[in-house]
């Protein structure tokens, strides 16, 4: 059997010197001469470490840095040129902003689209372009089934002084609806174009609003009205009409209707009693009212922007000059109330009694 090992030591620290009790630092190999020369070198463990050096990471050359920022650059200049192409392109091929000189002998379009509140901004472009001696007539594009009445009222009126104080020729293209207040604005100018398709007329007067009453009782809540006058508080939207009171708006709405009729006669060059039996709230479409006397010709954007060109005495493709559209971009939205961004459903509780000429 052999004979059995003998005891090792305990293990010792290999930096630790047994005859002196003193700490040593590592051995560390030797490095090369060329490698020890290279810029930057440091040993393993930094400096204090038997006065070896160890490599540093490389710094980044100029050219680095260089390509970098030519990078960004180029970044930039692409979004600059893809915005100035968009907004070159929002213009259109047939279309010059205000601001912009294009010369003499131009016809403005005026854009009458959507639901009509508001106649502020129409009036202030109809007046702008009524006193431009350049500006040589006026096209009302519109694609609108009406609005207020009020407004739809006002645009008519500002359309009429255009042509009789500037004595500026105010022409209508209708695209697909020119329909109850929008025929109204239309009825004001000197000619009206409209496609076969598009849809004219409804002549007529509408007052509407939402009575909340029932839900109140579902809510258990309490309407309180604290007011003096028969009919002050006619049309309450908590609660149902009296006899008197509906016969009360009914005769408002046959006022309205009564302007109406008359302004469309006197627009037309015709009479009342000729425009009553077409004011029934029906809508035609152009090829039905060419006959009927609504409109004057059939004809799209471009045949009426031509045809009115030639009747102002402009040759060949006329300039086109529109008003300067407002473009929001985010920061334009995350500035705005937030009313206009969420609907309020409060609203529905104040909406009040309003009278319409709105083709729905």
């Amino acid at each position: 059997m052999p004979d059995p090992l003998p005891p090792q030591p305990p293990p010792q620290d290999p930096r630790h010197d047994a005859r002196q009790g003193q700490y040593q630092a590592p051995f560390q190999p030797p490095y090369p001469a060329a490698y020890q020369a290279q810029p930057g070198f440091r040993g393993p463990y930094g400096p204090g470490y038997g006065g070896a050096y160890a490599p540093q990471r490389a710094r980044r050359s100029g050219w680095f840095w260089a390509a970098i920022t030519v990078a960004i650059v180029g970044v930039v200049a692409i979004a600059m040129v893809g915005i100035v192409a968009s907004m070159v392109k929002s213009l259109g091929s047939d279309a010059n902003v205000d601001g912009l000189d294009f010369g003499d002998d131009s016809i403005a379009v005026i854009d009458v689209s959507g639901v009509i509140v508001d106649a502020d901004t129409v009036d202030k472009q109809l007046e702008k372009y009524g006193k431009d001696d350049g500006v040589k007539a006026i096209l009302l594009h519109i694609d609108s089934p009406g609005g207020g009445a009020a407004a739809s009222q006002e645009i008519y009126h500002e359309v009429m002084r255009v042509r009789e104080k500037q004595h500026k020729k105010v022409v209508a293209s209708v695209e697909s609806v020119g329909a109850s207040g929008a025929y109204y604005i239309a009825s004001a100018c000197d000619k009206i174009y409209a496609n076969p398709a598009s849809v004219v007329g409804s002549i007529g007067v509408i007052m509407e609003w939402t009575n909340y009453g029932d839900l109140l009782k579902w809510a258990k809540m309490t309407h309180v009205t604290i007011s003096h006058g028969e009919y002050k508080d006619a049309g309450d939207p908590t609660r149902e009409m009296t006899p008197k009171e509906q016969a009360y708006f009914q005769s408002l709405v046959d006022n309205m209707y009564g302007q109406f009729v008359h302004d469309v006669a006197v627009g037309r060059h015709s009479t009342d009693a000729k425009i009553t039996p077409l004011a029934t709230g029906q809508v035609w479409t152009g090829e039905q009212a060419l006959p009927l006397g609504l409109i004057d010709a059939q004809g799209g954007y471009r045949e009426a922007l031509m045809d009115t060109a030639r009747s102002v005495g402009i040759k060949g493709e006329p300039h086109v000059v529109r008003p300067s559209k407002v473009r929001r971009g985010l920061l334009g939205l995350l500035n705005d109330d937030a009313d206009g961004l969420f609907a309020n459903p409060s609203q529905m509780l104040n909406r009040s009694p309003g009278f319409y000429f709105l083709w729905k």
